[in-house]
C-alpha cells in the first residue's frame, strides 16, 4: 500500500460557490469557469463536500498553523451561516495545539455588519478586491446590469474599518490604471489602507497575444517603480506593499515566500465547490485536474507525480535566458502561466512580464541592499529612508544644474526633445511646464 505524504504545509484556495459572481469585471479570468461543469445547476459546496474537504485539509497539514482561503467568484454570496458551519468543522477536526487562520477575498459590495461582526469575531484576514479611485475602478469593475461597482466597494469597506477586521486591498493592474500608479497608490493610503497587493492582469488568448485591457510588460515596471519610490522615502513600515516585502525576502538571501516568485511550485492549490482539486488557480482546466476529493484523499493528490511534476517544471522548463539574468535571485521567471513568448534568442517560455520585472528588479536593487544591511545590523527597515530621501534631493539638484547649464550655454531645447534634467520625459511635460 502506497502511504503518501503531502509537503509539510501546502495552500489550497476554496472556491465554495465556483466561479458565481455578482459583479462582471471584464478582465475575471474565473468567470467563464462554469463552463466546466456545464450540467451544474447550482455552484453551492454542499455541506457534506465542505466537511469531508475541511477534514482531509487539515488532515493533510504536517505543519500546526493552518491556513484557509475562501474565494470565488464572490464567496459572499454562499451566507453567513455557510462559513459559521465552516467554523465549526474546524475545530471539530483541529488536532490539539494547531492554529487555525482564515482568509477571505471578497469584492466587498454585499459586507454589512452581520459579516463585519463574523470576520471580527472569527479573526478572518480580508481581500478587498479595488482598482483605485472610482473613475479608474469603474472602468472596467462594474456589475451584472453595466453600473459602477466603487461605491459599494467602499461602503463594504468601511464596515470592515468600522468592526476593526485585518484587511488588505488587491489592487488588478491593467492597461488603464497602470498609468495612473500615484494616483492609485495615495488613493489607497488616503482610505486608511496599510497592506496593498498589486496583481498584473494578463488575459491570455493563445500566442503571444493578449487582450487589450491587459497591461503591458513596461507598463506593469514603471506602475512598481513610480510606487517604490514614493514608499521608500514615506512609506516604509507604515504601508507594506506585497512585492516590496517579497522582495526584501530574496535580498536577504530567503527563498521568496510568494509561488509567484518562487523556484518552483505546486503547493498552491484550488479546490471547486464539488470537491475537484486543481494544480493551481490559475490552472482549473481538465488538463490540470488532479482528483476529486469524494474518491482521493487531499493528500494523495497534493503529493502525486503529476502534481509535483507541475511544481518543479517551474523550475526545470526555466530558458537559458533566465538562468543567467542579474534578477534571477528575485524573479525565478515569474508565474508559469505567463510564459508565452519567446526570449531574444529565440527560446520558448521567457514571461510576457519580463521586461517589467528587469526594470522593477534592478530599480530597486540599492535601497533593497541598504534596507537588508540595515535589518542584518538590527536596525529597523525604515532606518534608510532619511538616506533615500537625501539622495532623491542630490540629484534632483543635480537634474536642476544640468539644465541650467544647458539654457545658459543657449542650446536650443525643443518642446518634444528629451528635458535635460534627466526626467525621462519631454521637455514640455516637465522643467518647461514646472517654469511657468
Amino acid at each position: 500500500m502506497v502511504h503518501y505524504k503531502a509537503p509539510r504545509a501546502f495552500h489550497v484556495m476554496t472556491k465554495p460557490i465556483g466561479p458565481i459572481c455578482n459583479l462582471d469585471c471584464e478582465y475575471c479570468f474565473y468567470l467563464e469557469k462554469e463552463k466546466l461543469y456545464p450540467e451544474t445547476g447550482s455552484f453551492r459546496m454542499t455541506d457534506e463536500i465542505l466537511e469531508n474537504y475541511v477534514k482531509q485539509y487539515i488532515e493533510a497539514q504536517q505543519v500546526n498553523e493552518v491556513t484557509f482561503a475562501w474565494q470565488g467568484g464572490e464567496p459572499t454570496l454562499m451566507g453567513v451561516d455557510f462559513f459559521r458551519q465552516a467554523m465549526r468543522y474546524q475545530q471539530k477536526y483541529r488536532r490539539p495545539g494547531m492554529q487555525i487562520q482564515n482568509t477571505f477575498q471578497t469584492n466587498a459590495t454585499l459586507l454589512d455588519d452581520e459579516w463585519g461582526e463574523f470576520f471580527k469575531r472569527n479573526k478572518f484576514l480580508i481581500g478587498v478586491s479595488i482598482d483605485g479611485p472610482p473613475e479608474i475602478h469603474d472602468k472596467y469593475r462594474y456589475d451584472k446590469r453595466g453600473q459602477s461597482s466603487s461605491e459599494q466597494v467602499i461602503r463594504g469597506l468601511r464596515i470592515l474599518q468600522k468592526h476593526k477586521v485585518d484587511y488588505n486591498v488587491l489592487c488588478v493592474v491593467n492597461n488603464h490604471n497602470g498609468d495612473y500608479p500615484k494616483e492609485v497608490y495615495n488613493y489607497f493610503k488616503g482610505l486608511g489602507v496599510e497592506f496593498m497587493q498589486f496583481i498584473p492582469a494578463v488575459e491570455h488568448f493563445g500566442g503571444k497575444n493578449v487582450s487589450p485591457r491587459s497591461v503591458t510588460a513596461r507598463q506593469y515596471g514603471k506602475f512598481l517603480c513610480a510606487i517604490f519610490d514614493e514608499w521608500v522615502i514615506n512609506d516604509i513600515g507604515k504601508v507594506f506593499v506585497q512585492i516590496f516585502d517579497i522582495a526584501l525576502e530574496a535580498w536577504l538571501g530567503y527563498p521568496p515566500s510568494l509561488c509567484v516568485f518562487n523556484e518552483t511550485c505546486g503547493d498552491a492549490l484550488a479546490i471547486e465547490h464539488n470537491g475537484d482539486l486543481y494544480s493551481c488557480d490559475h490552472f482549473v482546466t481538465p488538463d490540470y485536474h488532479i482528483g476529486n476529493i469524494a474518491e482521493t484523499s487531499v493528500a494523495e493528490m497534493v503529493d502525486s507525480p503529476f502534481q509535483r511534476k507541475f511544481g518543479t517544471d517551474k523550475r526545470d522548463t526555466l530558458p537559458e535566458y533566465c538562468r543567467t539574468c542579474e534578477v534571477k535571485f528575485a524573479c525565478n521567471g515569474g508565474c508559469p502561466k505567463n510564459r508565452f513568448i519567446k526570449t531574444p534568442t529565440g527560446e520558448e517560455g521567457l514571461n510576457y512580464l519580463c521586461a517589467g520585472y528587469k526594470q522593477f528588479f534592478n530599480h530597486i536593487d540599492e535601497p533593497m541592499k541598504l534596507m537588508a544591511s540595515a535589518i542584518q545590523m538590527g536596525r529597523p527597515a525604515n532606518s534608510i529612508m532619511s538616506v533615500m530621501r537625501q539622495r532623491r534631493q542630490t540629484q534632483g539638484r543635480e537634474r536642476h544644474s544640468g539644465l541650467q547649464t544647458s539654457l545658459t550655454s543657449g542650446q536650443k531645447i525643443g518642446r518634444n526633445s528629451p528635458c535635460p534634467c534627466g526626467s525621462g520625459r519631454k521637455y514640455k511635460q516637465c522643467c518647461l511646464r514646472n517654469s511657468k
